[in-house]
């Protein structure tokens, strides 16, 4: 299958306090797993691409888990081995998934510590791939029949425009899951980039908010997964200096050229000020994780270097990861 998110002061406490706390936070780390990925999101988007990637990693992997069996899943889990786990949880047990949102919930407060990693992609790209591997939707024979009438020539395939309509419910299904979850858009990954994105999404850890800086193309569309973006178009384009051309905002010739341009500089001082500005407010609000995608024409000069000086900047101050779509999918 083609694959095209300051601290608070401790109270003062006495020793005995102290070491009641201590041996309370002993108990609840030997109680819980090491670490438990949940990978959700829609059909068709690379569950079972992500799902092996974590398997490579190192990771006990279970598919298509009930929610009703989490708890106990975990559980005993842990009473056999401190093995990391990563369950996948989709559409395909609709009917336990309003009850999957309150359990997250009551295990992060017992101290078990789950990263929801939820994979999207454009329903173009969806149709796309269900067409080329020849497989049905999991909520196909949950929609109503479609009346008989007429059809326009410029109306799309039965056939597809059921898949597009089981796509658009399964969204609905899906969408209080994916807003509390770090969401990857895979409508342009290859298989390969979606192994690499998983293995160091999981490698960031839960310590504290992780910045993904994220170029990109407009041609190629915005990422599905951006949570800030940035068009840095109007900047002095590489692309028209022959001997930049070839080259990419990696190189070092390109950010000699870049680096001497009044607006760039300007630029990156804004989206820098910007976002130390409203970092500490996306930490109060719980986010673990937050993808600034940064855009240009062809995203290979001006987004690449733009991407990479902001991670070098922010490197301090959050775990950053660097994801280049158009660059990785050469």
């Amino acid at each position: 299958m083609s694959l095209p998110a300051s601290p608070a002061m401790s109270p003062a406490v006495s020793p005995a306090s102290s070491s009641t706390a201590s041996t309370n936070a002993t108990s609840a780390e030997a109680s819980s797993p090491r670490q438990v990925v949940l990978v959700t999101g829609i059909s068709g988007s690379g569950k079972s691409v992500a799902l092996h990637a974590l398997e490579d990693a190192g990771y006990f992997c279970v598919d298509n888990l009930p929610p009703e069996l989490l708890r106990d899943f975990l559980r005993l889990e842990h009473e056999r081995t401190e093995r990391r786990v990563a369950i996948a949880v989709d559409v395909r047990s609709a009917g336990s998934l309003p009850h999957l949102l309150p359990l997250l919930d009551e295990l992060r407060t017992e101290g078990v510590a789950i990263r929801a990693v939820f994979l999207d992609a454009s329903t173009d790209a969806l149709v796309r791939r269900f067409s080329e591997t020849r497989r049905r939707h999991p909520l196909s024979s949950d929609l109503p029949a479609a009346p008989h009438a007429h059809r326009r020539s410029d109306d799309p395939p039965d056939g597809q425009r059921a898949l597009t309509e089981a796509i658009e419910l399964e969204r609905e299904l899906l969408a209080e899951l994916r807003e509390v979850s770090t969401v990857v858009d895979t409508s342009q990954l290859r298989p390969a980039q979606l192994r690499q994105w998983i293995r160091d999404l999981v490698q960031a850890g839960h310590t504290r908010l992780t910045l993904a800086f994220e170029s990109f193309a407009y041609k190629h569309g915005v990422p599905l997964d951006a949570d800030l973006v940035f068009d840095v178009r109007v900047l002095p384009n590489p692309h028209y200096i022959r001997e930049l051309r070839p080259l990419t905002g990696r190189n070092p010739e390109i950010a000699t050229y870049l680096q001497a341009q009044p607006e760039v500089v300007e630029m990156l001082a804004q989206i820098e000020n910007f976002l130390k500005h409203w970092l500490p407010a996306f930490v109060e609000d719980q986010r673990s994780y937050l993808t600034v995608a940064i855009g240009c024409t062809g995203g290979q000069h001006r987004s690449v270097y733009v991407v990479e000086t902001l991670a070098k900047r922010f490197a301090s101050q959050a775990a950053t990861l660097i994801r280049h779509r158009e660059l990785d999918a050469r």
